[in-house]
Parts: C-alpha cells; sequence; structure tokens
C-alpha cells in the first residue's frame, strides 16, 4: 500500500509509464535517470525470487522497475545522502516498502556490513568516466554520477565480486570506450562476462552504451545479442 509523501522544493513527480503505475520523484538540482538506467533494468538477469542488490542506485529507478519483473527482495545502495532521501520516498509512494530497502552507503564498504555471497544478482549503473577524463560538472551530484570520484570501476568489480553468490549474475551498463577495460576488470575478480549488447541511437551511428552481464566463477562462453536502435526514422521506439 502506497505511503503520502511531501516534495521538497524543486521536486517533482514523473510516471515511469510502467503497467504498474510506477511513479519516481526526481529533481534538476541532482542527476535524474536516463535511458542506461531503463535498458539495464530490462537487460539484466533476474531470480524470480532471492535477493538483488543494485549498487549506486541514485534515485531508485532500477529497484523499482525490476521489482515489476520478480518477487525478489531488492537492496539499493545509494552514496549521496538527497538522492537516497528520494529514493526512499519514492519506494514508500509506489508501497514498495517491504520489497526495496535503500541503503545510504559507500559501496566500497557495503560487503563488510553485508557479507560475502548473499545475493542471487547484482545491477550497477556505475559513473562512466575516470577523474582525469575532461572536466567535472562544477554540480557535485552530477560530478559524483558521472565521475569515478567516489568508486572506480574496480571498485565496482570487486564489490560486485565479493557480494554475488558463485553462479549469481552481475548486469552493469556502461561506455563502449570502456569494452576492454570492463571485460578485463571483471575477469580479475572471477566474473565472466556472459552477454553483451551494443545500444546505438540509431542504425547509422556508433554504439554509445553497452549492456554486460557475467557470472560468478563462470566459463568463458559470450553471446552478442542483437543491437538495440534506440531511435529508427527518427522515432524512439525504446
Amino acid at each position: 500500500m502506497s505511503e503520502p509523501i511531501t516534495l521538497a522544493e524543486n521536486e517533482r513527480l514523473d510516471d515511469l509509464m510502467t503497467e504498474s503505475g510506477l511513479k519516481i520523484i526526481q529533481s534538476r538540482e541532482v542527476f535524474s535517470f536516463s535511458l542506461d538506467a531503463v535498458l539495464l533494468s530490462r537487460f539484466a538477469s533476474v531470480p524470480k525470487y532471492g535477493r538483488i542488490v543494485d549498487l549506486c542506485t541514485g534515485n531508485g529507478v532500477i529497484p523499482m522497475l525490476l521489482s515489476d519483473r520478480t518477487q525478489a527482495r531488492i537492496d539499493a545502495v545509494e552514496i549521496q545522502p538527497r538522492l537516497a532521501d528520494m529514493a526512499r520516498r519514492s519506494v514508500a509512494l509506489n508501497g514498495l516498502t517491504e520489497k526495496i530497502t535503500i541503503i545510504e552507503q559507500d559501496l566500497r564498504l557495503y560487503p563488510k556490513l553485508a557479507g560475502n555471497g548473499i545475493y542471487d544478482a547484482v545491477t550497477v549503473n556505475p559513473p562512466y568516466m575516470p577523474v582525469t577524463a575532461g572536466e567535472q560538472n562544477e554540480n557535485e551530484h552530477y560530478a559524483i554520477a558521472r565521475h569515478e570520484i567516489h568508486c572506480t570501476l574496480e571498485d565496482v568489480a570487486e564489490v560486485c565480486s565479493r557480494l554475488v553468490r558463485p553462479g549469481g549474475k552481475v548486469a552493469m551498463v556502461h561506455r563502449p570506450s570502456r569494452l576492454l577495460d570492463i571485460v578485463e576488470t571483471m575477469r580479475k575478480w572471477r566474473l565472466e562476462p556472459k552477454r553483451i549488447q551494443f545500444v546505438h541511437p540509431h542504425v547509422k551511428a556508433e554504439a554509445n552504451m553497452i549492456l554486460i552481464e557475467a557470472i560468478r566463477d563462470g566459463k568463458p562462453d559470450i553471446k552478442l545479442l542483437p543491437p538495440i536502435m534506440v531511435y529508427e526514422n527518427g522515432v524512439q521506439i525504446v
């Protein structure tokens, strides 16, 4: 059952356009979710029951979208207090507090608190850019979401490997330019890439996103899925 919530100044309520009528709290002052989060929530393999954790959850969009696909318990970890608060209120608004738990925590410390190998699946939409790449946005919330300020790709892979059980799955969305780094780092932490899917703005454009899923302690055997085209003839189709 949904709970009454109060919107803070400059916050708005957006419709996630799901059959279940999910809504989410957003604000221009902090980083809002984008298509990469939506695509990851569709791409990730999730168990019908069990436990899932979403890292770098932001305002909680991925766990809320996953809640329509699974009966599993979902934990969601976010380091920024304001985003964690927005996510917690969105979860309450949608009546999902029995299913989704928002945890305000540095993901690098989370395995010590939660324990190793306790999740059946992990999803993560991490910062894409190293701190040395380009200028960081002046807005702290945007900078943290986009740049590896509080966690590097190495940190993310290590934490995913510690949290997921052997045979469990880890799904990530990232930039194609980091593909080799992602595969090398995942394998270093015993995460074997099994499925890769490129996302293109349209059929004549280079890929600008990559979806990748790995299995903890899996055997080498990778599948390249058909690419996703976001627009066709100028019309968004995903």
